[in-house]
């Protein structure tokens, strides 16, 4: 099968450093082998979008050197594809009204957010609400997966997490939902993404089954964190990456992922950066903990 790679940002704000670790980290895997590297732009979530933040962040892909196959698929025109998903999932998908500052009230707190008890499972608990979400029910029984670089992780949705949330109150899809689809659609073999998003990969495994699609492979690489641990990301207002330092940013996000690339005089171009990465790629070398991006040299 050929390794058929993505990078899925989302357009809620500029692609920061952390951005970038995780394009170089999906790039190379794919490009180191000959396979394909995918772009879509998960802008399923219309109220997350910032202004000009599309055209911004493939300005940025293409002025870094990333070059990717085919067609960008954009989730906010998949729409059709994702109501499709979810009509085949009527047996296992309920409505439930419950709203997230009720829940909040009601349930306790796990290692995953909030456990949810399932009360709409047989009837919605509120009757009179306008407005209601679709939720996915589990079973319970543990569901486990390697990664090809962090440990094994076994998860009971039911019981640690509970029925999901596939499609919102406000009408829109979810991530879990939308992501599942789109990796299937696009015959995706290997996602390489943060270990941030590590724990949501039992969900996505779950829908995968239900749904009778091929599970990929899964390599979640560190996520960067700031001085006071908080992970690099738009929501924490990271700053966007430098437009005039090309080549040391690529090399920073090298040597992050442990590849222990020369220093910047060994390059002339940013182009020689990339040739020197695809043939060295290692991607045993990447480190499994999460790492202050200053720690590792420019």
């Amino acid at each position: 099968m050929q390794y058929i790679g993505r990078f899925a940002p989302s357009p809620s704000g500029p692609l920061h450093f952390g951005s970038l670790i995780a394009a170089t980290a999906s790039y190379l895997c794919a490009k180191s082998v000959q396979g394909q590297w995918l772009l879509r732009i998960e802008d399923v979530d219309k109220f997350r979008i910032k202004k000009n933040s599309i055209k911004r962040i493939l300005q940025t892909l293409e002025s870094y050197g990333y070059q990717w196959n085919g067609d960008i698929l954009y989730q906010s025109q998949r729409t059709e594809a994702y109501q499709q998903a979810l009509d085949s999932l009527a047996e296992l998908a309920y409505p439930c009204t419950c709203t997230r500052k009720f829940l909040q009230r009601q349930v306790s707190i796990g290692a995953y957010g909030y456990i949810y008890p399932g009360f709409c499972r047989e009837q919605i608990s509120n009757i009179d609400s306008p407005q209601f979400a679709m939720r996915l029910r589990t079973n319970n029984k543990p569901l486990c997966f390697e990664d090809s670089l962090q440990e094994s992780l076994c998860q009971d949705i039911e019981t640690e997490v509970g029925d999901f949330i596939i499609k919102r109150s406000d009408a829109m899809f979810s991530y879990q939902l939308a992501v599942v689809v789109d990796d299937a659609y696009q015959q995706i073999s290997d996602v390489v993404r943060g270990s941030d998003l590590l724990d949501n990969t039992p969900r996505q495994l779950y829908l995968q089954q239900c749904l009778g699609y091929q599970q990929p492979t899964y390599l979640h690489f560190p996520t960067a964190i700031t001085e006071d641990g908080k992970k690099l990301s738009k929501q924490n207002h990271s700053p966007e990456v430098d437009d005039a330092q090309k080549r040391q940013t690529i090399l920073r996000t090298l040597n992050f992922l442990g590849q222990q690339a020369p220093a910047i005089d060994h390059f002339s171009s940013l182009e020689d950066v990339w040739d020197w990465a695809i043939k060295n790629w290692n991607r045993d070398k990447i480190p499994a903990q999460m790492t202050l991006p200053e720690n590792y040299p420019d």
